[in-house]
């Protein structure tokens, strides 16, 4: 497993390659890797000729306030289990080398972005405008013809989605489900921000959106759904950010759990970690691991 620390040290790694007409998988990600990441990896292992994996906590997705000094670097760990998963690349550059001085550019999609997560209200602004310039970048010197990301991050995809078919990048972007514990936790670096107690309630989460599509289901309206959930949630004394149900493609909001797939999103704050999850509820009624989109 080769690791490249500069931009033009990548290019030169997957140039013979892709000359070779090798098909390249991007597995971006901020390290701290956790088995959601793995099933990414693995899948692109299984899928593509190469495999690339990016290791870069990114500042500019980061907002005033939030954890950007205490986001988990577990770069040793990382290549330990990277090299284990047979990756060909790791890309783990420093901040400077991604933005330079002198860097002015921002890639940036509307209206997606503007709702939960990146709701101004509720976090920094630019928040997606940091993480489409940064998949942007990585798109353009990777230049992968798949790339994978995870469901738990289902706005997030949505937005990349976006950028990919607006902006004419010629990838395909594979969505896998979300990958939980065994009490229905989505798996997420922050989890390791939990103590015992903390970690007991996260749970809650996923117990909330069940709550929310079993309500659903039954042939109850929108507002019900998200009630049901927001139940759950105080029942372990957690106050949502958002609980939101919205059309799982355009994130517009959902008026009934008729005709479209819909996207019922929550993020909350337990302890110290703001954590997010979400299921997608199909128009029969069935909740499958549908690929739309960290926080």
């Amino acid at each position: 497993m080769r690791v490249a620390r500069e931009t033009a040290k990548l290019r030169e790694a997957l140039a013979g390659r892709r000359r070779d007409g090798a098909t390249i998988g991007l597995v971006p990600t901020m390290g701290a890797l956790h088995d959601g990441h793995v099933s990414l990896v693995r899948e692109a292992r299984r899928t593509c000729d190469v495999v690339v994996v990016t290791l870069f906590v990114n500042p500019a997705q980061f907002g005033p306030g939030e954890d950007l000094a205490a986001y988990p670097r577990t770069e040793e760990a990382d290549l330990a289990l990277l090299a284990a998963e047979s990756v060909d690349l790791v890309f783990a550059p420093e901040p400077d080398e991604v933005y330079p001085t002198g860097f002015a550019t921002t890639v940036a999609v509307g209206g997606l972005t503007d709702v939960l997560c990146g709701d101004p209200q509720r976090r920094g602004p630019g928040h997606f405008a940091g993480v489409t310039t940064v998949v942007a970048k990585l798109f353009n010197v990777a230049e992968p013809d798949v790339a994978f990301f995870g469901q738990k991050d289902a706005q997030q995809v949505a937005v990349i989605r976006r950028m990919a078919r607006d902006l004419d990048f010629p990838v395909r972007i594979e969505v896998l489900p979300t990958v939980r514990e065994p009490d229905g936790l989505a798996l997420s670096s922050r989890n390791r921000y939990l103590d015992a107690d903390e970690r007991r309630r996260a749970a809650a989460l996923h117990r909330a959106l069940e709550a929310a599509r079993s309500t659903a289901t039954a042939g109850a309206p929108v507002a019900e759904a998200i009630d049901a959930a927001r139940s759950e949630l105080a029942a372990e004394g957690i106050d949502p950010e958002y609980v939101e149900a919205r059309d799982a493609e355009d994130l517009t909001p959902a008026e009934s759990f008729n005709g479209r797939p819909i996207l019922v999103a929550l993020a909350a704050r337990v302890g110290p970690a703001r954590l997010i999850d979400n299921i997608v509820i199909e128009p029969e009624g069935e909740l499958e691991a549908r690929c739309t989109a960290t926080c």
